[in-house]
């Protein structure tokens, strides 16, 4: 019989120490200085999305395109916004071998700002670069900060959802339009809370 090797390393916990007051400085900063690295670090934190899929959704911003959601039967304008709650959500549609991205939750605001700057092809090196030299908030910490505020404000299965972390999710696909649901009806609490950082 055949021996498949078994990873040489074992699964440790990595404390991440995030200061509030540096995500706020970060964010003050990106807003009086460089518009288009604010849009991204703003919605990264409102939706929890991956750095990558952020800077995927300004190269791609097309607000208008009406897609086909196959999952669960539905066409739509890949923006949908709710005005009377404050809140937009954008479909991505990324799935397949990458790590997948369907909704992005993000405020009104944010909308406008992306009107404003996208579409626009932005460099990941070039964010690190500018936010590492000044000291400031890595991308990848936002996305962390959000989970945490994200739990603590909606039913995790939800908050699972939104941040697309599907991997996670023990439902049948026959839930997934119930989720939506729940998604659009728990995600201005969370907005709510973390407006103290924008």
């Amino acid at each position: 019989m055949e021996v498949v090797p078994s990873r040489s390393y074992k699964p440790d916990v990595r404390p991440y120490q995030i200061s509030i007051e540096d995500v706020k400085k970060t964010l003050k900063f990106l807003k009086e200085n460089h518009t288009p690295y604010y849009t991204v670090y703003r919605a990264m934190l409102e939706s929890g999305a991956r750095f990558e899929h952020v800077l995927e959704m300004m190269k791609t911003w097309n607000p208008k395109e009406t897609v086909v959601i196959e999952s669960i039967d539905l066409e739509t304008e890949r923006l949908v916004c709710f005005e009377d709650r404050g809140f937009c959500r954008y479909y991505l549609g990324l799935r397949g071998h990458q790590k997948p991205c369907e909704w992005m939750y993000v405020s009104r605001e944010t909308v406008e700002l992306l009107r404003a700057v996208a579409p626009r092809k932005i460099d990941r090196g070039d964010v690190w670069e500018y936010v590492k030299r000044r000291g400031m908030v890595l991308p990848k910490m936002i996305c962390k900060i959000s989970w945490r505020i994200m739990v603590q404000t909606m039913p995790r299965e939800v908050a699972r959802f939104i941040q697309s972390r599907f991997g996670e999710l023990r439902i049948s696909e026959a839930r997934y339009e119930d989720l939506l649901s729940e998604a659009d009806e728990h995600y201005p609490e969370y907005l709510n809370t973390i407006l103290i950082y924008l």
